[in-house]
């Protein structure tokens, strides 16, 4: 599966728990929560907006990195780009950052 495949199962996901809406922000698609972007599709990734202790957990998992939309070596400190190597832990970030950004 894709992550624009997986991107697709979150924002019905999102938008069936949280309200949640597909937009764009920095050229890239992401799933809004009450008008505040939270989750996005990067490259072949999902990049979620987290709290301080699912962000650990997100950090902690191979590949994932700070998200840098601009590739201008300016990452967005709360938001953690993760690899479609780890797309089963992707519905439960995606709810904590609906929760944070909510």
């Amino acid at each position: 599966m894709s992550a624009e495949t997986e991107y697709n199962e979150l924002v019905k996901y999102i938008g069936q728990t949280h309200g949640g809406e597909a937009g764009q922000m920095f050229g890239k698609k992401i799933i809004n929560i009450n008008g505040k972007a939270g989750i996005a599709l990067s490259e072949d990734c999902i990049v979620f907006k987290l709290p301080e202790s699912e962000h650990k957990k997100g950090m902690a998992l191979a590949g994932s990195v700070l998200w840098d939309p601009s590739g201008k070596g300016r990452p967005m400190k709360e938001w953690v780009q993760v690899s479609i190597a780890h797309k089963e832990k992707f519905k439960g970030f995606a709810k904590a950052a609906a929760e944070y950004v909510g």
